[in-house]
């Protein structure tokens, strides 16, 4: 006996008891429900319902496929809605080949982006399934789930679009893994807060602008990051420790990282920070922000001054992603469910350890090799990748009584 599916789809005004009262109609006829898909956007629904029935038509208690035709006409006629009806033959449902899931972020998001962005999908052969917004302050956020493309030559392709349309566009595999990362590992300097923190030291010191030279050069990976850390750092030889109390007090969050810390701790993810920087300044951050996890260089302080030295091992660039491994070990939390953040060469070994490596405002280099790249300054722009919306985010300020925070 053939399998035959018939597909409804309701549109017009959103109001209360539209889904109820539809498939109260369907509860009289012999069907099964195969597929629901509901959408509201500005007040109008979009409600489509796919069931399916045994042989020719749905006969029994309920009549006939005609009299189900009827009964949702008549439903349709008196809410106010448009209805449109298709039969078919059911196929045999495959799970779809390279589920995956496509964020576009823009400050704007340009009509022009969301063409190119689906222009190129098109071309990869493959097909959008479902379209959601997840932000629209700071930054709008769209995400599609994306079927039937090959991830690594969709990314490319999408990179060179994203750059083009001048917007960050992730590309990432749908499934338990996305939904599953609980270890986000996060660069300091220019990442979790602006600026360098060797820097703001530097100035006290008179030594700036050699020491912004030296820090630039690493970061784009051309020096040695061992090697020009001990360098600046002897810049610094004969500061005073009250110098610490100063630059903690210059050292200004990066917006959206108050509101990421928060939003991902409430979802019981643990949150770790690896910095070249200086112990004297990240414990603070540690305690302010209730960080679980933190690795960064020491400097040597004797007789009240800084003697231009670092204590014990140097956290450089393979020394973040031993840091990874270590906290994701001591948190339980499989290598594959991290995040690495960050901006510089000394955080591309963490980035390509971690399950998903992001370039946060980062050097070309980075934004290279990481798996995305994001370019608004907004760090919680990182929470739309993981798939939380900035409606649920709000949301659970406001049941916590938090205003809106200033830093988003």
């Amino acid at each position: 006996m053939n399998q035959r599916t018939l597909l409804i789809t309701l549109t017009g005004p959103d109001r209360p008891g539209v889904t109820s009262r539809l498939f109260a109609v369907l509860a009289g006829f012999p069907v099964t429900v195969a597929d629901v898909e509901q959408v509201v956007i500005r007040g109008r629904l979009t409600l489509g319902v796919l069931v399916a029935y045994a042989g020719d038509r749905p006969t029994g208690t309920g009549g006939t496929l005609g009299a189900l035709w009827t009964a949702v006409e008549r439903i349709a006629e008196d809410l106010g809605m448009d209805v449109e009806l298709s039969t078919s033959t059911a196929a045999k449902e495959h799970r779809k080949r390279g589920r995956l899931h496509v964020s576009v972020l823009g400050a704007p998001l340009l009509p022009a982006a969301i063409a190119g962005i689906a222009g190129r999908i098109a071309a990869a052969g493959a097909n959008i399934d479902r379209i959601e917004r997840l932000a629209n302050y700071p930054v709008t956020c769209v995400e599609l789930a994306v079927s039937g493309a090959d991830p690594d030559a969709l990314r490319a392709d999408l990179a060179a679009e994203a750059a083009a349309q001048q917007v960050d566009v992730a590309v990432q595999r749908s499934g338990l893994q996305r939904r599953a990362k609980r270890l986000v590992v996060m660069d300091v300097d220019s990442t979790l807060i602006q600026g360098e923190v060797i820097e703001l030291l530097a100035a006290h010191a008179g030594c700036l602008g050699e020491v912004e030279k030296v820090t630039a050069a690493a970061m784009r990976g051309e020096l040695d990051f061992a090697e020009s850390l001990r360098e600046r750092v002897a810049l610094l030889a004969g500061l005073p420790e009250e110098v610490f109390d100063r630059v903690r007090a210059e050292v200004v969050l990066t917006p959206g990282a108050r509101t990421m810390v928060r939003t991902l701790k409430r979802l019981d993810y643990r949150f770790a920070i690896v910095s070249g920087g200086f112990t004297q300044i990240t414990d603070a951050l540690v305690a302010e922000l209730g960080i679980d996890y933190s690795a960064a260089n020491t400097l040597e302080v004797s007789g009240g001054k800084l003697t231009g030295r670092v204590v014990g091992e140097i956290v450089d660039r393979p020394g973040k992603a031993r840091a990874l491994e270590r906290f994701a070990a001591e948190a339980g939390i499989p290598i594959t469910q991290t995040v690495a953040i960050g901006d510089g060469a000394n955080d591309l070994d963490m980035i390509a350890a971690a399950g998903l490596g992001i370039a946060f405002n980062a050097k070309a280099v980075v934004r290279q090799a990481a798996d995305t790249a994001v370019t608004a300054p907004y760090l919680d722009s990182i929470l739309y990748l993981l798939g939380i919306p900035r409606a649920e985010v709000e949301a659970a300020d406001a049941e916590d009584g938090l205003a809106h925070d200033p830093h988003h």
